[in-house]
């Protein structure tokens, strides 16, 4: 079978770096690094990102797309300090096709880049054996046969020689929507298809960013700590067992949702559009783990529940199987919402109580003063008996310190 050509009538091997059509592995080599001497920090001057597919909605490009921290552009520009120039080989944005994009991924596999790579894969790996005498997902063409290359076997191959292998979104990372219960496809996450065992030629094992789809900062944060790490200006961050970021992924949606201090004195909301704890309308935050509560969806703006919305545990392995019916509270919160109810119910009168005497003047023991005050007087009874109480115990512990 003859080598398909492009547009200008040439095989991609057969151009040059020169040539504005070429690949981008071959157009590389002729950029020269423009930075000065001062801002080139470790040895490498570039790094080629391959952006692999399988069974993906193109999801986690788009979050990547609105990372701001860094962002995208100052990587393929080369301008973050410290870190070297990214580029960039993807499936949707890069600007070649057809065989000049498959040309790259040769080049690859057969260690002719002028650079170290790392891939980054979308979307759940599919089990090719299932398919019979087709394929899930093609991925290119053999030039020798024309063989269609799935994406799985791209994976497989040029996982071998990648300086590190990060699996981007929840479908990437632990098999998604895709390998739910009942899939015909046998589609699974990056670790699962590369096995425990695997590590790059850096000795990195691969790296989840879970999240369906994850917040584009979270990728573009941690692919910046892998990168200095492959320059040796870093150790390698800290990852957990299950390959995450642990200073991404070590805390629950619930510890920093902004409506944790309702759950905290049983308060729920009781349909979309409370401002109270969502727990009660299906929210899974309290076991989920992932930051989008404190970090938001792009730039610090946005996130499941600042915009109304209940943590379906998108970022966790178990996701979707063990996390529906969504929209149904979760079995276990019976328990911790009752017991919530009644402690916190107890607590949130006392505070109340406390909140009120805060909001008096030591002068305003028998009226408030204000003419938006709903009431003239100030707190009498039982309330004011207590209020001297608390007064009498701080001022003990004062003079005591």
């Amino acid at each position: 079978m003859a080598y398909a050509t492009n547009a200008s009538g040439k095989r991609p091997s057969e151009m040059s770096p020169d040539d504005p059509n070429a690949p981008i592995a071959i157009r590389s080599k002729a950029i020269r690094d423009q930075r000065p001497l001062h801002a080139r920090l470790g040895p490498m001057e570039k790094i080629y990102l391959f952006w692999l597919v399988g069974a993906s909605c193109d999801g986690c490009t788009i979050a990547v797309a609105g990372a701001t921290n860094p962002k995208v552009e100052h990587l393929l520009q080369g301008i973050v300090p410290g870190l070297p120039r990214v580029d960039l080989i993807h499936t949707v944005v890069s600007t070649e096709v057809g065989p000049d994009w498959v040309h790259n991924l040769f080049m690859a596999d057969r260690g002719e880049l002028d650079a170290p790579f790392v891939i980054v894969f979308e979307g759940s790996v599919f089990d090719e054996t299932r398919s019979g005498s087709g394929y899930f997902m093609g991925l290119g063409e053999d030039p020798d046969n024309g063989r269609t290359i799935t994406s799985a076997e791209w994976l497989r191959r040029m996982s071998q020689k990648a300086a590190a292998v990060v699996a981007i979104g929840t479908c990437a990372t632990w098999g998604g929507i895709p390998g739910a219960e009942g899939n015909v496809t046998g589609a699974m996450g990056v670790m699962d298809f590369l096995g425990k065992d695997y590590r790059s030629v850096f000795g990195v094992p691969v790296v989840n960013i879970p999240g369906c789809s994850p917040v584009g900062d979270n990728f573009m944060e941690t692919a910046s700590a892998v990168l200095l790490f492959l320059q040796g200006l870093a150790p390698l961050p800290e990852f957990d067992e299950l390959g995450r970021p642990a200073w991404i992924y070590g805390e629950t949606v619930h510890r920093h949702c902004p409506r944790a201090g309702y759950y905290e004195e049983g308060v729920f909301a009781k349909e979309y559009g409370d401002k109270e704890c969502l727990v009660e309308l299906g929210c899974w935050g309290p076991v989920v783990q992932c930051n989008i509560a404190e970090r938001g969806m792009v730039n610090g703006i946005g996130g499941c529940m600042q915009m109304g919305g209940i943590c379906i545990g998108c970022t966790m392995p178990g996701f979707p199987d063990k996390f529906s019916p969504m929209y149904s509270a979760p079995p276990g919160s019976l328990i911790s919402t009752t017991t919530s109810k009644v402690v916190g119910g107890f607590i949130r009168r006392m505070r109340r109580m406390s909140m009120s005497d805060k909001n008096i003047s030591a002068r305003w023991d028998e009226d408030v003063p204000s003419g938006w005050a709903r009431y003239q007087e100030g707190p009498t009874g039982v309330v004011k008996g207590i209020h001297k109480a608390y007064r009498a115990l701080q001022d003990s512990r004062r003079f005591h310190s």
